[in-house]
C-alpha cells in the first residue's frame, strides 16, 4: 500500500439510530454498549482523521429491499416487517425489537454494506462500523441471538458490488458466527474464518465444518477450549488466520469484531485483554496492507461495558498506527491439538 495510504481518513459507520433499539427488559444487548464503544473507539483514534458515511432511512417494505435480499430470503423479511410492525416484543428467546428497531437495525445493514463499497471505490484502506443491533448469528431465514440483519454478510456483499474479487471475514467473537458461515459455505470466493470458544452457544463451528460444494475449504473453524489467551490466540493467528488470508488473497477483509473473549465478559470464559485485540487487529491490517487490500472491523459482541471501552481503545490506536506484537507466550496443549484437528479437515481428502 503507498504510504500516503496511511494517511487517508478513516472510514466510520456510526448513528444515533443505533441507540433506539432497546429492551423493555434488561439484556446484555444494550444501547450502553454502543456508548463504550464509540468513546473508547474515537479516544484511541486521537487525531487520526476520519470520515462519517451518511446512512439512508429504512424502506418501506424490508422484503422490498435488494441489499438485504442478497442475504436473507423473502420470507424472513416479510414476516420481520410484520412483526416490527408491532412496536415491541421478541423475535426468539435471546432477540427483542421495539419502536426504534425497525430504523437501527437497516441502518447497521446499510451501513455495513455501505462501508464495503466505499472501501473499495475510496483512497481510504480501514473502516470500522459502530453498529447495534450485531448481526453474525443472522441466518438467511431467521434472526438469532441478538442479531436480526447479517451486517458481516451486507459488508461482503457491498465489497462485492464495489469489484472485490474475493473477500474474506474473521470472526474472533467468542461465539462462533453461525450466520454468516451459513450465507457463504458454498462460495469458493468468500472465506470465512472463525476463531471461537468451544462448547459454547450456538454450538456450532466445528473443525468439521469445512463449506460445501465448490466453497470447500472455504469455511474455516477453530473452536479454542475455555480460559484461553493471548498466548493462544497469537498462536491461532500465526498459524492459521494470517497464513490462510494469505493463500486466499482477498482485496478486502471484513472483521465480526466481538469483544466477548475479553476475560471481563459475562457471556465467554476467555482470557483476552484490550492489548491482545490490538496485536490481532494490527496484524490483519499489516497483513491486508502487504496484500494492497482493505479492513472493515464491524462491532459484534462485547458485553461489560469496560472491557469494550477499553478494547475499541485500543483498535482506535492500532488503526491510528501503534502496533502491539502478537503474545510470544507458550499456547495449551489444547490450542495444538485444535490447530492440528483443523489441519487434518482441510487437508485434500
Amino acid at each position: 500500500m503507498p504510504p500516503s495510504m496511511r494517511y487517508a481518513p478513516v472510514l466510520v459507520v456510526d448513528d444515533p439510530r443505533f441507540e433506539d433499539h432497546v429492551s423493555l427488559k434488561p439484556h446484555p444487548e444494550c444501547p450502553e454498549r454502543l456508548s463504550a464503544a464509540r468513546d473508547g473507539f474515537f479516544s484511541g483514534l486521537g487525531s487520526m482523521p476520519y470520515e462519517k458515511l451518511e446512512l439512508r432511512c429504512a424502506p418501506s417494505h424490508m422484503r422490498d429491499n435488494k441489499m438485504l435480499s442478497s442475504v436473507h430470503e423473502q420470507g424472513y423479511l416479510t414476516e420481520l416487517d410484520s412483526a416490527l410492525a408491532r412496536g415491541e416484543g421478541t423475535l426468539d428467546g435471546d432477540t427483542f425489537f421495539s419502536p426504534g428497531t425497525r430504523e437501527a437495525a437497516w441502518s447497521a445493514a446499510w451501513g455495513s454494506y455501505a462501508l464495503g463499497l466505499r472501501l473499495q471505490e475510496s483512497e481510504s484502506d480501514l473502516g470500522v462500523a459502530l453498529v447495534r443491533p450485531p448481526g453474525h448469528h443472522a441466518l438467511p431465514d431467521r434472526s438469532m441471538g441478538f442479531c436480526l440483519f447479517n451486517n458481516a454478510a451486507m459488508a461482503v456483499r457491498g465489497a462485492q458490488d464495489g469489484g472485490a474479487q474475493k473477500v474474506a471475514v474473521v470472526d474472533w467473537d467468542v461465539h462462533h458466527g453461525n450466520g454468516t458461515q451459513t450465507v457463504f459455505e458454498r462460495d469458493p470466493n468468500v472465506l470465512v474464518l472463525s476463531i471461537h470458544q468451544r462448547e459454547l452457544w450456538p454450538f456450532t463451528g466445528a473443525a468439521s465444518e469445512v463449506g460445501l460444494g465448490e466453497g470447500r475449504g472455504a469455511t474455516i473453524n477453530l473452536a479454542l477450549s475455555p480460559g484461553s489467551d493471548s498466548a493462544d490466540y497469537a498462536e491461532a493467528w500465526r498459524s492459521i488466520v494470517l497464513p490462510k488470508l494469505e493463500a486466499f488473497g482477498a482485496s478486502c477483509l471484513i472483521v465480526s469484531a466481538g469483544f466477548d473473549a475479553h476475560q471481563r465478559d459475562p457471556l465467554g470464559a476467555m482470557q483476552l485483554d484490550a492489548p491482545a485485540y490490538a496485536s490481532m487487529a494490527g496484524a490483519l491490517v499489516d497483513a491486508m496492507r502487504t496484500q494492497r487490500g482493505s479492513v472493515c472491523f464491524l462491532l459484534e459482541g462485547g458485553y461489560d461495558l469496560r472491557a469494550l471501552e477499553e478494547s475499541m481503545c485500543a483498535l482506535g490506536r492500532t488503526l491510528h498506527g501503534e502496533r502491539i506484537a502478537l503474545d510470544e507466550g507458550f499456547p495449551r496443549e489444547s490450542t495444538r491439538q485444535s490447530i492440528v484437528e483443523l489441519d487434518q479437515q482441510l487437508s485434500p481428502s
